[in-house]
């Protein structure tokens, strides 16, 4: 019998590498043939949406007085300087009858902070830093990451206990162009908190604000980041369209802040006087006595800006030039309840 030839290794090596050749161009080729056919997503590749160690309350952040709250306001100033801010703060306490609490100020996102006068309003107030905000996605990406870093470590050296609030009124309807969706902001806010962590950040509590009158259409709630990642509950309260009083404006978001073992600010309230001043005095003063029964509510900040003679978004909630307003608010903060030492 004629015995059949036998491959060496050498050959057989030789053919298995040759058949392992042409199953991966066949596979490769299939594969982008696919690929082409395939629809492309446009969505921008994020990165990872957290950086640094798990956030933790600062040690040097604010802390809420244990009985009554706090009043504070933003002052609108007639003259955008550092001198400008601090008189029309002076001019608003001088008429009030008191110091405030607590000094709100706003910067926009590529703003610098802290400045002059925010160093002067500090000495004898606690900050509320409203901080803007920019594309979420893009924060998500990193392309922020180093101006976020230098913010952290600003505020760092600037020692002084912060109430930091990122993009408040986020629920906005005209903000969505740059929020893009609750799940977008929630992931921007947990990657600047966890720079603040990583840069060990001590003296900043995390304040989350939106609009009060999302609450009641569940607009506002799928913004939240969660318990773990504030510290602070906020809602800008408004009267609306419909005249409300605090208590109805401001009722759907206390109710959902009872399910969070937090305390609150309002973070900005006020009413136009165009809706007349005697309303405008009797909402004041029916605020400062609901706000008396409601202990979660740590902090009540006034939004006072004459912006009447804005072509598109006119307004007028100062008290200033409107005594008997001042009046109203001057009664609800040197009240007990509001003149509590602070903490």
């Amino acid at each position: 019998m004629r015995r059949q030839p036998r491959t060496t290794p050498v050959l057989a090596g030789i053919a298995t590498a040759l058949v392992l050749a042409v199953l991966a161009v066949l596979v490769a080729g299939a594969v982008a043939r696919r690929d082409a056919s395939a629809p492309r997503s446009t969505a921008p590749v994020a990165a990872p949406s957290a950086v640094g160690p798990p956030p933790v309350p600062g040690k040097d952040a604010p802390v809420p007085p244990a009985e009554g709250a706090w009043i504070g306001a933003w002052v609108r100033p007639d003259l955008p300087t550092p001198d400008g801010r601090l008189a029309a703060v002076a001019d608003f306490e001088s008429q009030l009858g008191r110091r405030l609490d607590v000094a709100h100020i706003f910067r926009q996102w590529d703003d610098p902070f802290p400045r002059e006068d925010d160093v002067a309003l500090a000495r004898s107030r606690t900050v509320l830093l409203s901080w803007g905000g920019t594309d979420t996605r893009e924060i998500q990406a990193g392309l922020y990451d180093d101006l976020i870093r230098q913010r952290a470590r600003d505020l760092a050296r600037w020692g002084v206990p912060v109430l930091l609030e990122w993009r408040w009124e986020m629920d906005r309807p005209n903000l969505q162009g740059e929020i893009w969706s609750p799940a977008d902001y929630v992931a921007a806010w947990k990657r600047i908190r966890g720079i603040f962590s990583e840069e060990r950040v001590d003296n900043v509590g995390w304040v989350w604000c939106p609009l009060a009158n999302g609450f009641a259409s569940g607009r506002a709630q799928p913004y939240y980041p969660g318990d773990d990642q504030v510290d602070w509950l906020c809602a800008d309260v408004y009267p609306g369209p419909t005249d409300q009083s605090f208590a109805a404006a401001a009722g759907p978001f206390l109710d959902w802040a009872r399910s969070h073992p937090k305390p609150v600010v309002i973070g900005e309230f006020g009413w136009a006087v165009s809706a007349g001043e005697e309303q405008r005095q009797r909402w004041l003063t029916e605020a400062g006595e609901f706000v008396t029964t409601q202990p979660q509510i740590k902090a009540l900040v006034y939004f006072d800006a004459d912006n009447s003679d804005s072509p598109t978004d006119a307004y007028d909630t100062s008290l200033r030039r409107a005594p008997g307003s001042m009046a109203a608010f001057r009664a609800v903060a040197t009240q007990p309840y509001f003149s509590r030492p602070r903490s």
